[in-house]
This record gives C-alpha cells, sequence and structure tokens, in this order.
C-alpha cells in the first residue's frame, strides 16, 4: 500500500455528479447558453459536481474548439460553486495528455478518462496510457471503466495497480456489476474512492459504501438523485431511500436499458422543460413513441409529475 494512501484516499469530490449532456441547435452546433443554462439549474438542484465531456456529453463527436468552449461554459456557470471534472478521452496517450493538460490550465478541479476506443489496448499498455497521463497533469483523476463502451475491461487487478500512481484517487464503474462494486471497495477503497456509474444500481451501490453516483440521467432528475443520495449517505434512512428508488427506477430502467442512453436523456431533459436539442449524427433524437414511454415513466416521479 503506498504510504499516501489513506491520506488521500477521497479529497473532495463525492456525491452526486451529472455527466453532463452537450446541448445542440436544431441544426446540431452546440448551443452555448443553453449549456450555462443547465448547469446553473443543477447546481441549484443540489448536485454536488459536472462532468462534462462524457459519453453522455458526446465527446467523440466534438472538435478540439468544441470541446474547449463546453469546458469554458461549464466552469463560467459552475463558477466555483461545485467542482468540475472534465472528461478528457481520446484515441491516443498524446491527445489525452492535451486534453488533460487544457483541462486543468482551465481550472478543472479534475479529469475523468476511459480507456481509448477502438485499439483495444492491453492491460500493460492501458497502464502505461494512464501512467503518462497521470505524470504529465497534477489532478486527480477518475478512471472510467466502461467496457461495454471502449471494448476494454479494466479489472480489479488493473485498478488496483492503477491505484499506486499520484493522481488517480477514483473509479467510476460502469460494468453493472454490483460485485465489481464490492470488490473494488474490498480491495482499494482506502486508496480509490468508488463511484456508481450504472444508474440502475445506484441504491446498493451506495449502501455498500460509495462515495457517490456519476449519470447521465441526473440531468433529467437531479432534485431526487440528490435527495437518494442525502438518505443513504447521510441520514441512513434506508426504507425512505429504497422507496425513492423504487419511484425512480422506471426511468433508470427505461434510459439505461434502451440502448439509445444520450438520445434518451437529451429527450427527457426536453420533457422536464430543458430542450437540450439533438444528438448529433449518426444518433437520431428520439421518436414520438420514445418520448411517450418517457414521459409516462417520468409521470411516476415527484419530480417528473407535471411534464
Amino acid at each position: 500500500m503506498n504510504a499516501n494512501s489513506t491520506s488521500r484516499a477521497m479529497d473532495s469530490f463525492r456525491g452526486v455528479f451529472v455527466a453532463l449532456v452537450t446541448p445542440m441547435t436544431r441544426d446540431e452546433e452546440i448551443d452555448l447558453p443553453k449549456l450555462a443554462e443547465l448547469a446553473d439549474h443543477l447546481i441549484r438542484q443540489g448536485v454536488h459536481g459536472l462532468v462534462p465531456l462524457g459519453s453522455t456529453g458526446e465527446y467523440y463527436a466534438l472538435s478540439g474548439d468544441e470541446r474547449e468552449r463546453v469546458l469554458r461554459t461549464t466552469l463560467e456557470a459552475a463558477v466555483g460553486r461545485v467542482p468540475v471534472i472534465a472528461g478528457t478521452n481520446a484515441g491516443s496517450t498524446r491527445e489525452v495528455i492535451a486534453y488533460s493538460r487544457q483541462a486543468e490550465r482551465l481550472g478543472c478541479a479534475g479529469i475523468m478518462l476511459a480507456a481509448p476506443y477502438y485499439s483495444l489496448p492491453r492491460p500493460g499498455e492501458l497502464f502505461l496510457h494512464f501512467k503518462a497521463v497521470n505524470d504529465a497533469i497534477g489532478v486527480p483523476m477518475v478512471v472510467y471503466n466502461y467496457p461495454g463502451r471502449t471494448g476494454v475491461d479494466m479489472t480489479p487487478d488493473l485498478l488496483e495497480r492503477m491505484a499506486e500512481l499520484r493522481n488517480v484517487r477514483y473509479v467510476k464503474e460502469s460494468t453493472g456489476e454490483m460485485s465489481r462494486i464490492t470488490e473494488l471497495l474490498r480491495r482499494c477503497g482506502d486508496r480509490l474512492g468508488v463511484f456508481c456509474g450504472c444508474d440502475t444500481i445506484a441504491l446498493e451501490s451506495l449502501m455498500v459504501g460509495a462515495i457517490g453516483w456519476i449519470g447521465g440521467v441526473a440531468n433529467v432528475l437531479p432534485a431526487s438523485h440528490v435527495r437518494l443520495y442525502h438518505l443513504v449517505v447521510q441520514q441512513q434512512d434506508y426504507a425512505t431511500a429504497r422507496q425513492l428508488f423504487f419511484e425512480m427506477l422506471p426511468v433508470l430502467e427505461l434510459i439505461e436499458g434502451g440502448g439509445k442512453y444520450t438520445q434518451w436523456v437529451k429527450a427527457a431533459c426536453g420533457l422536464m422543460g430543458y430542450d437540450c436539442g439533438p444528438p448529433r449524427q449518426p444518433l437520431r433524437a428520439a421518436s414520438d413513441m420514445e418520448c411517450a414511454q418517457l414521459r409516462e415513466a417520468l409521470r411516476k416521479t415527484a419530480e417528473g409529475r407535471r411534464c
């Protein structure tokens, strides 16, 4: 164990962090005023942090200039009220380092980084990739394990090794396997803060010791997400938390399991009064039938009753 492990285990990142959507106009240009408005709304609803340029934020469809503008706008909207963690993923280590240094220079509190897409690096290559980024920056890193998107599973063995790196302080675990959460807490919980990254197991994750929840549906139901966190972590009112989670679950299951996560999150934002426009092609906006499904599920929640 690293001598600094206990003291550095979990600093300021905990609670509900929103994997921000990137609002678009109808002609698929980024809508910066709408992004600023959404970020301010989420902060006013009590979320603990913002994560622009993740998969929900369509980073893969944005140019370098657009990514910088999204970061600047998010930071200006947050104005120090909550930490901003920048997604800095790209296809090569060189690009990731450049995006990560940019995020640090602009004032982001940390970065979130998944395995590079398409190239399918092996565990040893992945470790060296993360080490190179670690050595290039001075802010905390959230390692994002999402094999369903990247094609690469960062196992507990690999994450335990990464936890020895100075800036690797958190993991967003998105396999959807509850056993992964518990294993990471058991093996690395004194060195890594574990965030739930799968909406449908958020209740269980928080109850066993996850320090927070990074999710896209928090764009849609931010107050419910924050209340659930407080009920479990701060009040230990598990009966009320379970009731709230079961109320949210139809929305979470519909969006998480529908195969159109970003499309449906954006559609649900619109139903809740924050029109974030369509996703950028090749993704397409949710259909009228899909929006009707979302509306039906949202109306079963206290927060979405009027949508």
